[in-house]
């Protein structure tokens, strides 16, 4: 029989559950190999309270070397820059070529740094973390010296949530923090616009609480290294500019031949397979489902990991698909700095020290499923 080759390109929230799923029951004449420049995954559900200090570096990320070896896979360090279907060929930036029978791509999105002047040059986008943790560390070293401004652009869960877990570990760190100004942009009227009006309210008052300044309506025309330009022309003085807004895909799929939203992320069925390509899955934020969009979030990545590990088994053993429709709505848990945090659940939401448990408890239960071992 012809040993079959599945690629997983990427080690996103989905990919990790394939691994795990694939080491405790192993699928037969089936090489596995993972694509990625990263050999640990952060978790994006920890990376608030990373950033804040609560958790260690080990804590938030998944050791992707020891689940490939679970899996009895192999991994190749680096990235991937471009596909050619019709040669089912994966195209990587080390300039080697992939031959793969089924490629599934969990590659995540990125902040869209290009499309406003100079945000690429002096932003830091979110993503990838890794790049983000590194301009972090130094900013925390260099917050023990002197006060400084920092500008976050992005006025969604995740850019408040980050915006307030900087401050609270700037705060912790240094003697100066409290001198130290922060400032959320958003081109938004409101912060958290996908979120229940009493959500908005709560987080408003945190950041208030928090003494971060709140400029809502404005858009970002120009970022230079001293700080932002608005329309209107008001300047924002910045030390440090982080951009945490929306998602941008991957630019080399709009070469790649498959079937795309107007967003430029990949269009996959209710099997989590390309529209276009039935060799190729998708899944987390690069893919749209699409009878089924849902927003570009953590949450619905780690919901897809399951029905996705079970479609790549069954397309690779010739066995009909199986449906996946994702839940209309989701549990939102938003930290807000210290150990406290804000639910949201359709138009219920509440906070307190409690919520902050809850979300750390469902969070390191999510982290031991991918320990080596854990079945």
């Amino acid at each position: 029989m012809k040993l079959k080759r599945l690629i997983l390109a990427g080690g996103g929230h989905a990919h990790v559950e394939v691994l795990r799923a694939f080491g405790a029951k192993p699928v037969s004449e089936v090489d596995v190999t993972l694509v990625t420049p990263e050999t640990d995954a952060a978790y994006s559900g920890m990376l608030p309270g990373l950033v804040a200090g609560h958790y260690s570096w080990r804590e938030a990320h998944i050791d992707l070397t020891a689940l490939v070896r679970y899996a009895g896979a192999r991994i190749k360090s680096t990235r991937i820059v471009g596909i050619n279907p019709g040669e089912r060929q994966v195209l990587c930036a080390d300039r080697r070529v992939l031959d793969y029978d089924v490629l599934s791509l969990d590659i995540g999105s990125t902040p869209p740094l290009d499309d406003v002047e100079g945000a690429s040059q002096h932003g830091v986008g979110v993503k990838p973390v890794e790049s983000f943790l590194e301009v972090w560390d130094a900013l925390c070293a260099e917050a023990r010296e002197r006060a400084l401004r920092v500008a976050v652009v992005g006025g969604g869960a995740g850019g408040v949530e980050l915006c307030l877990a900087m401050r609270h570990r700037l705060r912790q760190e240094s003697g100066v923090a409290a001198q130290t100004d922060f400032t959320l942009v958003t081109q938004g009227t409101a912060i958290v616009p996908e979120h229940p009006v009493s959500v908005r309210h709560r987080l408003e008052r945190a950041l208030a609480r928090n003494g971060v300044g709140l400029l809502a309506g404005l858009r970002v025309v120009r970022v230079e290294a001293d700080g932002l330009t608005l329309d209107g022309g008001a300047r924002v003085p910045a030390d440090c500019v982080v951009w945490a807004t929306g998602a941008a895909a991957p630019e080399w799929l709009a070469r790649s031949g498959l079937a795309l939203d107007e967003r430029g992320f990949v269009l996959v069925d209710e099997m989590l397979r390309s529209t276009s390509h039935p060799d190729v899955f998708a899944a987390g934020d690069v893919a749209t489902m699409h009878e089924h969009p849902r927003p570009k979030s953590g949450v619905f990545a780690v919901r897809q990991g399951p029905p996705l590990a079970e479609n790549l088994r069954l397309a690779l053993t010739g066995d009909p698909l199986k449906r996946f429709r994702p839940q209309r709505r989701a549990l939102s848990l938003i930290s807000t700095g210290r150990r406290h945090a804000v639910a949201a659940w359709g138009g219920v939401s509440f906070q307190g020290w409690w919520v902050w448990r809850w979300k750390n408890s469902i969070d390191r239960k999510f982290m031991a499923r991918y320990v080596v071992g854990t079945k």
